[in-house]
């Protein structure tokens, strides 16, 4: 490991950037950085482990929703330019009629980016709030015309999540994990609303002024907490472990002509070479420069996305790196947005180690 890599984790724990974390950067399938430090939050002693688990937030977005999309594009034959007028019927006759499963993934719905949904929603149980959040879904008005730019909308993958039960017939959660993580044998990914989990793996997010309680094994999102924790944008958990695994499978499927595995490799190049101009593939974030916070050396064929609670990778798919860096830099508070300076630091130092490697 490199005194450089070493250095900034440790100014980043003592700067309070985030309680701790785990990075692991791997080349060419071979893992040659895996980092564990700090503690799960500030007033205790737990220490993070390899095992910790985090709150994903918007990584749910490339590593759920999408693939789920993607898998049903399979034996559901669902397209990527089929509209919500045709799949969902509350959409038909609605400005949001228009709109594509591809608009939807590349963020040029014309959806606003985001709604405080929560504060509003009506009903006892989850049932009745997920049918408010959809009727309210429908009658957001579009900023934009449709495709017409591209806004990074948290309400895109909320019809999307929409849309995968509506053709699946099943959860969500259900499907990704039966039909996608089971079969790739990745364990501990997974929408901990939807199963019991021991609380004391789990890394704490915010001390929430909604729910008047420090977060731990809860989703943060408070759009996603009030319909039970399961939506298209956030909600899935996780180990550093086994988001580098899915991302190995992902990019194994994307540039190996042998690759048997469960997702559809002529998709997943479709998915991650997808280029409309506006800085995003389906599902799936590019970086921009200047800026990027993947820094200065992944190539431009590389992608990623970044989870509002402190979590993120970077894949480059030329090169073959993958870069996992999993914290909760929103304990306890949601202000901290220190790790804006750390990330592209972090990332420039991790490249800069790798380069020399070449992997037989």
């Amino acid at each position: 490991m490199t005194l450089q890599i070493r250095r900034l984790i440790q100014d980043a724990l003592i700067n309070q950037v985030f309680p701790g974390g785990v990075l692991i950067a791997s080349k060419q399938g071979e893992v040659l950085v895996r980092e564990v430090f700090g503690k799960t939050d500030f007033d205790n002693d737990v220490l993070v482990s390899a095992d910790t688990i985090y709150d994903l937030a918007s990584l749910t977005k490339p590593l759920a929703t999408t693939l789920a999309i993607m898998h049903l594009m399979g034996p559901s034959n669902l397209q990527l330019g089929q509209t919500l007028g045709d799949l969902l019927p509350m959409c038909s006759g609605t400005d949001k009629a228009g709109v594509t499963v591809a608009h939807l993934l590349a963020h040029s719905s014309g959806l606003p980016d985001y709604r405080p949904y929560w504060k509003e929603l009506s009903g006892k149980t989850v049932l009745e709030r997920d049918a408010d959040l959809k009727a309210r879904l429908v009658r957001e008005p579009l900023e934009h015309p449709i495709g017409s730019r591209t806004v990074y909308s948290d309400l895109g993958f909320m019809f999307l999540r929409w849309v995968v039960e509506q053709v699946s017939g099943m959860k969500m959660n259900r499907l990704v994990e039966t039909k996608i993580y089971a079969p790739l044998g990745i364990k501990d990914m997974f929408f901990p609303e939807a199963r019991g989990t021991a609380a004391d793996r789990f890394a704490a997010t915010e001390m929430c002024p909604w729910r008047k309680r420090l977060i731990r094994g809860v989703v943060h999102d408070e759009n996603a907490y009030a319909i039970g924790g399961v939506d298209g944008h956030a909600g899935l958990f996780g180990t550093a472990s086994v988001v580098h695994d899915l991302l190995i499978e992902i990019l194994s499927a994307y540039s190996d002509r042998s690759y048997g595995g469960v997702l559809r490799q002529d998709l997943v190049q479709i998915f991650l070479n997808y280029d409309r101009g506006g800085g995003r593939t389906l599902g799936f974030d590019r970086p921009t420069q200047p800026g990027s916070s993947s820094g200065r050396h992944f190539s431009e064929n590389s992608v990623g996305h970044l989870g509002f609670t402190g979590t993120s990778f970077w894949m480059d798919l030329e090169k073959k790196v993958i870069v996992v860096l999993l914290t909760n830099r929103i304990h306890p508070t949601r202000e901290n947005d220190k790790i804006r300076i750390f990330r592209p630091l972090i990332h420039d130092a991790v490249m800069q180690f790798l380069a020399p490697y070449q992997i037989s």
